[in-house]
């Protein structure tokens, strides 16, 4: 299985519906969520091959002062396959 990049940035708060409208005007380009409301963090998902474009957009958001502490890190949704053994008390 193939997984997204993924990254994590500060939003600056009264822009946060702004970016996340501009995101989505992006058909396909990735998937966002807050991470943390009360710190302004979102995460975002974005297929490997899409990634060129993602950082373009979000270093013009950088420029603008409306995102910060763009951070790439690993996918925090990988995780062991699932196994009927492994879930027996769900």
């Amino acid at each position: 299985m193939v997984y997204c990049v993924y990254y994590q940035a500060n939003i600056k708060r009264d822009m946060m519906w702004f970016l996340v409208a501009t995101f989505r005007s992006f058909e396909h380009l990735l998937f966002d969520r807050a991470f943390d409301k009360q710190a302004c963090i979102f995460e975002f998902f974005i297929p490997e091959d899409l990634e060129s474009y993602f950082l373009e957009v979000i270093e013009y958001f950088v420029a603008q002062g409306i995102v910060s502490n763009v951070q790439k890190l690993p996918n925090r949704l990988k995780s062991e396959p699932y196994s009927y053994n492994s879930h027996k008390n769900l």
